[in-house]
């Protein structure tokens, strides 16, 4: 009988010892079997993430892209992920791009294409660095796609709900950046004419999971294909966010000639206000269940590493590490 030796999982490292930094960490350590955490970096040598990294016989450094770079690991790293903040993934991508690393952006920044799995996740897998826009639009932006392959969509928005405790600082530092990329996203990646994006930090307590909110404006059409593409991509997202799912039916409002909405459709004719209403659980794997925004932030992530992870690392990089196709994104 002939046996084949496993091929080696991708080793991986992540920068960022916060709140998505370390369920990352966690993730890649339970879930994942084509990666391998190599490294966790931070700039606070007293942070959670990194004391439970340690306790998990992760290598560590607290030096931050520096002490990364200087680690025994790092040579063999082929993906970095980071989840720090928006103006310090610039520095940390000029840097990782001229050691040939493939980065996966957690953070607004968007230097790199925009992903989100069940949209467009085949789309950027040989980029050098794809961003994951936002918690907010992971949720979000598959609803506006899905209504958008059945009826174009003229206007999407939508309202990101989630509990003050699962927002950690860099996610507080970067608000602006938040409502920037995933208004961006919901054009570019959901395919609405016109995005708007909005976030709440709820500070109630109990804490309550992420409610998401998501309106389209669309002409009149069937409802019953609306739903139906809406109720498949729900079930896509499901396949790897257990905890994402529908609140309530699918809405659909008529919207009268004189409302300023309709000023939005273009022609004139009869429009309509497709409500979708969802809440994302937490699989708890770092926080309580209570932050779903977490969870399919750091879901997506894994998910796009592991098909990339998937693709041969010549069709990554070519020699010397130059980006064998373009990474900026279309926009």
């Amino acid at each position: 009988m002939t046996t084949t030796t496993p091929s080696p999982r991708t080793k991986v490292a992540v920068i960022g010892s916060g709140n998505i930094g370390t369920d990352l960490m966690i993730k890649v350590l339970r879930l994942s079997e084509s990666l391998e955490i190599a490294a966790m970096v931070g700039i606070d040598p007293d942070s959670d993430g990194l004391a439970r990294a340690k306790r998990l016989k992760v290598a560590t450094t607290h030096e931050g892209i520096d002490g990364l770079v200087a680690m025994d690991e790092f040579q063999d790293v082929r993906i970095v992920f980071d989840a720090t903040s928006a103006g310090a993934h610039r520095h940390h991508d000029e840097v990782l791009r001229a050691h040939g690393k493939t980065v996966v952006d957690l953070t607004p920044a968007a230097l790199g294409p925009y992903v989100v799995p069940p949209v467009n996740g085949a789309a950027h897998l040989d980029a050098t660095n794809v961003n994951m826009v936002t918690c907010g639009g992971q949720a979000t932006i598959p609803i506006v796609a899905a209504v958008n392959a059945a009826t174009p969509v003229h206007y999407g928005e939508i309202v990101a709900s989630i509990s003050s405790r699962s927002a950690g600082p860099g996610t507080r530092a970067n608000i602006d950046e938040f409502t920037e990329t995933t208004s961006s996203a919901i054009e570019k990646v959901g395919g609405a004419a016109r995005g708007k994006a909005i976030i709440i930090l709820n500070p109630a307590e109990p804490p309550l999971i992420m409610r998401d909110t998501v309106h389209c404006l669309v002409s009149d059409c069937a409802t019953e294909a609306v739903t139906a593409s809406i109720e498949e991509m729900v079930g896509r997202v499901q396949a790897y966010v257990p905890g994402y799912r529908l609140k309530q039916m699918v809405q659909f409002e008529r919207v009268a000639a004189d409302d300023p909405l309709h000023t939005l459709a273009p022609g004139g004719g009869d429009a309509l206000k497709v409500s979708v209403f969802l809440e994302v659980e937490g699989a708890a794997h770092y926080l309580p269940a209570y932050a779903g925004n977490l969870d399919i932030m750091t879901s997506a992530a894994l998910r796009t590493a592991e098909r990339m992870a998937e693709l041969p690392h010549s069709r990554l990089r070519s020699s010397g590490g130059t980006p064998i196709a373009p990474e900026v994104a279309s926009r």
